[in-house]
């Protein structure tokens, strides 16, 4: 097979067209523009975690200087929007929808909001928050999930359409007539996704029924759609900015309250006001991954084919909202198994809604799945890359259709090779560095799927022969405007220097959230549209009348910004053409969509993750020391960009296999470690030196450039190859996340 392989470290790519605007602080994020005459928010949160509000005393804090107003549920303007479908009368209630701040007395979790000041200055609106003292009615709370997990249930949209949820091929709990069979449990803590940017949003009213917000958000599109709801306005009246977003992995993909209530509190004090939520309250008001129980069965020929495969799934979620995600999904698709079942339930709790965080449910589903093929690798005394190649889906068993591309065995090649795993000794504990230290390689397997929705793109060419290309699309930190620029660069036939890609703003063109790894397939598919539209209408306009009439569309080539016919007659720069016509600009639009072949192939992105680790004997202290990942995306537009958002990926999976957990005291429901101190996270003298390596082969159905999304792939598995690794190193299998010194000694 020809199959060349591309390093990131050793490949270069474009450097991001806006590296300089961030290096020198140029680039101006959600909080930091200048607006004339800004009010601060601030925002006061409950400290029980469930029951009412009786009373709230604010006179001390509405007396304070420069103080605008403390807005609460007694004094709170009314949002249009929140009146729909919460009628008791009419046995309409807002359970199942999300927090509508300041709309009742109601707590459900510690840490709610429970009122807003709005002050001239920060310190003010900061110290005056603390004046606001509020009087509860507590009412019994539950946030502990082992002591509640008996409530757990299906979600109300299976339970909805008559089913209870379950998925089913083959004959259920196949595993337990195997040969040889593994069965265990594994646990995802709670982990948030603690960005260096916080949380924030600038509010301008401009008119009674027209706003502005620059707001940290992914979803322009989806902002602008909830505010426009919300208050009743038409939604051409609402703009969303986010030119710059430091950093979501998932937690800015929808509006949260504290975005309505810097709407509200400007329209309430006709100025304009920025909220920007403090370090703890990222704990509990813009999501996190949920608190996961899962156990998996699986069962297996004495020579490694597999049998059955079970995966049951219980995650947390709140009181008031339903939050579900494909925890379970990847054993339905992932192995060539002719009897799979799975059980997906949510377990209501005194605590905030969850969001998707980066390899959403899909990561803590790898997990538990390649951690389970990795004890059954060692019961069958199979090398565990041997057990995955004899159970490999050559199609997707789930739908039964092809895969639109999957290279997934080369993948598996290539990384175990880097990472030199076939010289290692398989037997657990019997690797040692010269001063003692245990070794331990392991490996874990990534797949999602490789989505492309619909977007638009405008083009404006230029008489000098510039571009300037919109979409309403933003860029959470992988190099969204870079990977644009390289398209628009290909399809045009003109240098990188002459392209400009303008997003972040909601007056753009549509595009979807930015998430779920399918921005480049998506909106690339836009701009690779629409530059083909315009090197048409350029064709068009360089054949004109004349003697160049007889000449067709398909006789001209577009090359180094000229345009050629076959038989010489035309021979002009792309600018020339403008000029001729006397025409300023060019301007075109496009939309861009996915067709049958959604249909007809099944589209997933594949990783491999190798991993070497050294522990500590005495003291179980993990390093880990080499990482190899190996990535099936397509074709990489951009080396350079991709092998970064590989790399963050890994450093992600790290943090979740040793570091990342979220500790709730369940004797008053408050999170004891929200803050960046206790909060554990990867930094740079925990990794090392990680090997991005991609196949770099174009997937011939998804979009015009033949590339998949990378970003959920460089996490999803990673947790499991390290926990494999820390296994071989030491012999003890630790199943509940993360893997902490006290697990291992």
């Amino acid at each position: 097979m020809d199959t060349k392989f591309f390093d990131s470290k050793a490949v270069e790519g474009l450097d991001r067209v806006d590296g300089r605007l961030k290096v020198t602080g140029a680039a101006r994020y959600s909080a930091e523009f200048p607006i004339p005459k800004l009010t601060y928010g601030v925002l006061v949160t409950s400290t029980v975690a469930g029951g009412k509000i009786q009373s709230m005393d604010a006179k001390k804090a509405e007396k304070a200087p420069g103080v605008l107003a403390v807005i609460s549920h007694f004094n709170a303007p009314q949002i249009p929007g929140y009146s729909e479908g919460s009628n008791p009368a009419k046995g309409q209630t807002t359970k199942g929808q999300p927090l509508r701040i300041f709309s009742d007395d109601t707590i459900y979790f510690y840490g709610q909001p429970v009122a807003l000041v709005v002050a001239d200055t920060l310190e003010r609106a900061q110290f005056t928050a603390g004046l606001v003292q509020a009087q509860y009615q507590k009412t019994s709370f539950q946030t502990g999930f082992d002591a509640n997990v008996s409530s757990a249930d299906f979600p109300s949209q299976a339970k909805n359409r008559n089913s209870n949820g379950d998925y089913l091929r083959g004959e259920a709990d196949a595993y337990k007539t195997a040969p040889v069979k593994v069965e265990a449990e594994y646990v995802i803590p709670t982990e948030v996704h603690n960005p260096m940017e916080l949380q924030s949003i600038i509010a301008v009213w401009d008119a009674p029924d027209k706003v502005t917000v620059y707001d940290k958000t992914q979803s322009l599109k989806g902002v602008q759609g909830t505010i426009a709801q919300a208050f009743k306005i038409p939604v051409e009246n609402v703009q969303v900015v986010a030119t710059y977003v430091g950093g979501a992995f998932g937690n800015a993909l929808r509006t949260w309250p504290h975005e309505i209530a810097a709407v509200m509190a400007a329209q309430k004090v006709g100025r304009p006001v920025k909220l920007v939520i403090s370090r703890d309250q990222m704990f509990t008001m813009v999501g996190y991954r949920p608190y996961t129980w899962q156990k998996v069965g699986l069962g297996a020929t004495a020579d490694g084919k597999l049998v059955g495969i079970s995966h049951e799934a219980i995650s947390q979620t709140s009181t008031y909202e339903e939050f579900t995600e494909g925890t379970v999904n990847v054993s339905k698709f992932l192995y060539a198994c002719p009897n799979v079942n799975t059980r997906y339930k949510i377990l209501p709790l005194n605590v905030s809604t969850p969001t998707w965080m980066r390899g959403p449910g899909e990561a803590s589903g790898a997990f538990a799945l390649d951690c389970a093929m990795d004890e059954l690798a060692y019961q069958l005394n199979l090398d565990p890359i041997e057990l995955r190649l004899r159970n490999h889906a050559d199609t997707d068993p789930e739908r039964n259709l092809p895969w639109s591309s999957k290279y997934l065995k080369e993948c598996y090649q290539e990384a175990a090779d880097r990472i030199g795993w076939f010289k290692r000794n398989p037997k657990p504990r019997s690797m040692k560095t010269e001063d003692g230290m245990l070794i331990g390689y392991g490996m874990g397997t990534g797949s999602f799927s490789a989505g492309r929705s619909a977007a638009t793109a405008s083009i404006q060419m230029l008489a000098d022969g510039t571009y300037t290309i919109q979409c309403a699309t933003t860029d959470i930190g992988p190099g969204t405007a870079t990977a644009m620029v390289q398209i628009a660069s290909d399809v045009l036939q003109v240098p990188v220097e002459k392209i400009k890609f303008q997003l972040g703003n909601s007056s753009f063109p549509k595009a979807p959230s930015q998430g779920g790894s399918s921005t480049v397939s998506t909106v690339g598919s836009a701009v690779t549209a629409v530059c083909v539209s315009l090197k048409n209408k350029l064709g068009e306009l360089a054949i004109g009348q004349g003697e160049a009439a007889s000449v067709k569309p398909a006789d001209l080539t577009f090359a180094n910004g000229q345009i050629t016919s076959k038989d010489q007659s035309i021979k002009i720069a792309y600018a020339d053409v403008l000029k001729k016509h006397s025409l300023p600009t060019l301007d075109v639009t496009e939309e861009s969509k996915s067709g049958d072949e959604r249909r007809k192939y099944s589209f997933y992105s594949f990783s491999v993750h190798f991993v070497e680790v050294n522990v500590h004997p005495a003291t179980g202290q993990v390093k880990v020391k080499r990482v190899v990942s190996c990535a099936d995306a397509g074709k990489i537009i951009n080396h350079k960009t991709a092998g970064s958002q590989v790399i963050g990926g890994a450093i992600g999976g790290i943090g979740m296999a040793l570091m990342e957990e979220a500790v709730i005291d369940d004797r008053f429901g408050r999170y004891v470690n929200n803050n960046l101190a206790d909060y554990h996270v990867p930094v740079h003298a925990d990794i090392p030196a990680i090997d991005a390596v991609f196949i770099d082969k174009k997937d011939p159905y998804i979009n015009p450039m033949g590339s998949k999304g990378v970003g959920e792939i460089s996490l999803i598995g990673m947790a499991a190859a390290v926990a494999n690794a820390v296994f071989h190193a030491t012999g003890k299998r630790v199943r509940d996340l993360p893997i902490t010194t006290d697990k291992l000694v």
